[in-house]
């Protein structure tokens, strides 16, 4: 089986698929503080409550926006389950995509994954919105290579922003206003953002086709996609495993040629 582990600024996402089959999903918050023990024993524990074993594993592959995590995820992967991860980024990993940027070495794995999945999953020329702890839209061509994109600030820390640098603004949770006007603060501050998220992703959307000359789909994964597909048609299809379907293509892509 395989373990994958997507590591972004907010969360760690460990998954195990047997094959196609995704076995088991589990989250931590990211934490450099965290060893590589206290992963591993927190980690064994989930994995028993599946009837699952870490003897199951015998390969692992890593995608992480945190270097200072690297290190200790390599050793979990070393000591408790065994085997030596591919690591996304790393040289002779084979994405199997061409990285059309100037300065190709920036991009955050992450997003080199969801380009991944997203052309081996869906035909065309793409654009992926992944909403995390940033809104990032990166543009897929129709042969898979990864042509750059756009980052925003997340919708969480957008809100913890507003609520920090404005004294009599509270902290309000994430959701969608039955009304557009607002009638106290609360309401207008939910309706700011998440009203004013949709114009985001509409007016990027639109902006982005047009200045690469062709009709895209659009895919959404992250935690707050299904908030968002609802509120707009530009948003074609929810992939909340994309990531982690990604992780899997480039693990069976490398041991292939391996």
């Amino acid at each position: 089986m395989l373990l994958a582990i997507d590591c972004g600024n907010t969360n760690i996402v460990f998954a195990v698929f047997d094959g196609d089959a995704l076995k088991g999903e589990w989250r931590a918050s990211t934490d450099v503080e965290r060893t590589a023990d206290e992963l591993g024993v927190w980690l064994t524990q989930l994995l028993s409550i599946e009837g699952l074993s870490r003897r199951d594993i015998d390969a692992a592959i890593i995608a992480s926006v945190v270097p200072a995590m690297v290190f200790n995820l390599k050793t979990l992967c070393r000591r408790y389950f065994k085997c030596e991860p591919l690591v996304v980024g790393d040289d002779g990993v084979d994405l199997g995509l061409e990285i059309r940027l100037d300065r190709p070495e920036e991009v955050g794995a992450d997003r080199l994954v969801n380009a991944v999945a997203a052309h081996q999953r869906y035909s065309g020329p793409l654009i992926v919105i992944d909403f995390g702890t940033a809104t990032t839209f990166d543009v897929v061509d129709a042969d898979g290579n990864y042509c750059g994109g756009a980052i925003a600030p997340g919708i969480n820390l957008s809100l913890r922003a507003l609520h920090m640098a404005a004294a009599k603004l509270p902290r309000v949770a994430i959701g969608r206003p039955k009304q557009v006007i607002g009638k106290a603060t609360v309401p207008a501050m939910k309706s700011g953002i998440f009203w004013g998220y949709v114009g985001l992703i509409e007016g990027l959307v639109t902006r982005i086709q047009e200045e690469f000359g062709q009709d895209m789909m659009v895919v959404a994964t992250g935690g707050l996609a299904p908030l968002f597909i609802e509120a707009t048609p530009m948003i074609h299809k929810l992939d909340p495993d994309l990531t982690l379907r990604g992780l899997l293509a480039i693990h069976r892509r490398n041991a292939r040629a391996g």
